[in-house]
C-alpha cells in the first residue's frame, strides 16, 4: 500500500474515532493559546490547564502580559518546570507582539518563529487552530505514529512535517494531528501500544520501537 493510501485510511479512522478533533489545551484567545503552548513544552497539557486559569485571570490581553512582572508570571507557571524561560519567553512575545504586529498573534510562520520560544510546531498549531491554515503540528505523537504507519522513518520533527505536508489532507490537516495526540494517548503508546485493539492494524506497519 502507498503511503498516501495510508496516510488516508488513517484520516478516515481517526475522524471516525474523534469527530470533534478538539486541541486538548485550554485557551480563549490566540495570545492565550500561544501562551499555553509554550507552557506546555515537557509539561503535560492537563498541568498547563490547570496553572492557566489562574494566570489569564491575571493577565487577559496581550497588553497585560506585555506590561507584567516576569517574576510574577514565573511564581504563577512554577509548576509547569523550566519557569523561568517561559515566563522570560511569554513576557517578551506579548511585547513583540504588541509593538510590531499592533497586538495581534501574527499569522505567518516567520513571523511567530521571530517569537522568543516559537517553533515550527507551535507556530504550525497557531496557524490551524487560529488561522484554519493547513497544519502539521510534529509532535511526540505524530512523530510516533507516522514513523509506526510507514508514511515517515526519520524522527527529525522538520523532516517529518515536510512529509506529512505531502501526504495529509490540507484542509484537515489540523485536525487530523489533534486526533493523533488523542489515538497516541488512547492506543497508539509509545511503550505499550495496544495493536491488538488498534482500528489501523490491518495497514500498519507495526513499527514499534
Amino acid at each position: 500500500m502507498k503511503k498516501k493510501e495510508i496516510a488516508k485510511k488513517a484520516e478516515q479512522v481517526l475522524a471516525a474515532l474523534y469527530p470533534d478533533a478538539l486541541c486538548s489545551l485550554e485557551a480563549e484567545n490566540a495570545f492565550h493559546l500561544l501562551v499555553a503552548v509554550r507552557l506546555s513544552a515537557q509539561c503535560t497539557d492537563a498541568r498547563v490547564n490547570l496553572v492557566t486559569p489562574a494566570l489569564f485571570a491575571k493577565y487577559p490581553t496581550v497588553e497585560a502580559f506585555a506590561n507584567a512582572d516576569i517574576r510574577d508570571v514565573e511564581e504563577i507557571v512554577h509548576s509547569c518546570g523550566f519557569y523561568r524561560q517561559k515566563a522570560s519567553d511569554i513576557v517578551r512575545s506579548a511585547q513583540i507582539i504588541l509593538q510590531e504586529h499592533g497586538g495581534k498573534v501574527p499569522d505567518t510562520m516567520e513571523a511567530l518563529t521571530a517569537l522568543p520560544g516559537v517553533g515550527r510546531k507551535t507556530a504550525n498549531l497557531i496557524l490551524g487552530d487560529v488561522y484554519g491554515q493547513p497544519s502539521y503540528v510534529c509532535d511526540t505523537h505524530m512523530i510516533r505514529i507516522a514513523n509506526r504507519l510507514g508514511l515517515v522513518a526519520t524522527k527529525d520533527p522538520y523532516k517529518v512535517e515536510l512529509a506529512l505536508r505531502e501526504l495529509l489532507t490540507p484542509e484537515t490537516s489540523g485536525d487530523t494531528c489533534h486526533r493523533v495526540v488523542l489515538f497516541g494517548r488512547d492506543v497508539c503508546d509509545a511503550r505499550k501500544p495496544k495493536c491488538n485493539a488498534c482500528p489501523m492494524a490491518d495497514f500498519c506497519m507495526g513499527k514499534t520501537e
